[in-house]
């Protein structure tokens, strides 16, 4: 089985940390245009956003986040803004690694696509691109990693922090994702900073602390979300439209 070199494991930490960067001041934003962090909710927002707003209020709650005393109804959206921040970043990643494995699957036709056929078959289903397709397709194949009744993950990003995003995506060699080694380095250096603000601050960790100073994903993980996506459809096969 193929690993990083450390070339390799470097550029995917420098593009890992500059994700992680974008992703949560993207995801702040974006919960800010829905008011999900302020006691009303904006005049503009549509039925479906007022909806999603409480979802995700109720989510902030759940996950901890408090609200501020100083002005009743109002969040401190840490927690919130840091799980979208990490679903819409590693929602791609995954759709990427599935790609580059013959491991995403068209739920229609039961055979592998690559992200080129994912960009045709955009118009033809009504989505926007090639990513909106590969993160559909892949969330049929793992639901347990792509919740469908995940309020966090509905967000939409704005066009340029989305883009942005994936250029980072697009911008990492095919190599990066056939390497065994590759997705429990990207979850460590997703963790990189909090892990050193969380060293560095010596107090007792907690339930905040413990994912920035645990490794959560192992070398195996990968290679089991891999075989988990073959069990399911039994094929390696590509899909030419």
């Amino acid at each position: 089985m193929a690993i990083l070199t450390k070339e390799q494991r470097n550029q995917l930490s420098k593009v890992v940390l500059e994700a992680r960067a974008v992703a949560e001041a993207a995801a702040k934003k974006a919960l800010h245009s829905l008011g999900v962090d302020e006691a009303d909710a904006p005049s503009h927002l549509s039925l479906e956003n007022k909806t999603l707003r409480r979802a995700l209020r109720a989510q902030a709650r759940q996950l901890g986040d408090k609200e501020d005393p100083r002005k009743k109804g109002s969040y401190d959206l840490y927690h919130l803004t840091e799980k979208a921040a990490y679903d819409q970043w590693h929602r791609m990643l995954f759709a990427r690694f599935l790609a580059e494995n013959d491991l995403l699957i068209s739920p229609d036709h039961g055979v592998a696509v690559s992200l080129a056929e994912c960009r045709e078959l955009a118009p033809e289903i009504g989505l926007k691109d090639e990513w909106d397709v590969a993160i559909r397709f892949a969330a049929k194949s793992l639901p347990q990693i792509f919740r469908p009744d995940d309020p966090a993950g509905k967000i939409e990003l704005a066009p340029e922090d989305r883009a942005s995003l994936r250029d980072l995506v697009v911008g990492l060699p095919r190599d990066t994702f056939v390497a065994n080694d590759s997705l429990g380095w990207s979850y460590q250096f997703w963790q990189t900073e909090r892990k050193k603000e969380v060293n560095e601050a010596g107090n007792k960790i907690g339930a905040d602390e413990l994912p920035a100073v645990t490794q959560l994903f192992t070398e195996d993980t990968w290679w089991t979300f891999c075989s988990i996506t073959r069990s399911a459809h039994g094929t390696r096969a590509r899909f030419y439209p």
